[in-house]
């Protein structure tokens, strides 16, 4: 019998395998972009929005997503390319271009996020670099 892509990467983070889980998984599988989970309950139709956003939640913790981060008020996530991705412990510091016209958000594993130094007397949590623009499929349709 042939394991599906998901249901491998569920194995792999030994997290239990459930239709719900299979099914964002494919969706993340299939898509290029980052996924809000409104973007993920209107493919996935009668999807328990409770079930889904725990889901996120156990795929971000298990280090199968993270946040893509893009400068709207959209939670958006993106499948993580890294094997290193851990629990709880991200190697996603690389940009995210946001395009201004179809509203799609993409990782862009090639740019690092800057490591910076903060002035004294602060200290750095998190950084993001957000790239926007025009993607290449909305430069085609102008």
């Amino acid at each position: 019998m042939n394991m599906s892509a998901s249901t491998q990467l569920l194995k792999a983070q030994q997290l239990r395998i459930t239709d719900m889980r299979i099914k964002v998984l494919d969706l993340f599988l299939s898509h290029q972009e980052a996924l809000s989970q409104n973007d993920l309950e209107n493919s996935l139709g009668e999807a328990d929005r409770i079930t889904l956003y725990r889901t996120l939640r156990t795929f971000e913790e298990s280090g199968l997503i993270h946040k893509a981060i893009d400068g709207t008020d959209k939670q958006k996530y993106a499948l993580c390319k890294h094997t290193q991705c851990k629990p709880n412990q991200h190697f996603d510091h690389h940009a995210h271009f946001h395009c201004d016209d179809c509203g799609k958000t993409t990782c862009v594993e090639e740019i690092a996020a800057p490591i910076l130094s903060p002035p004294p007397g602060f200290s750095i949590s998190k950084t993001h670099l957000v790239i926007h623009g025009t993607c290449s499929n909305c430069q085609v349709a102008s």
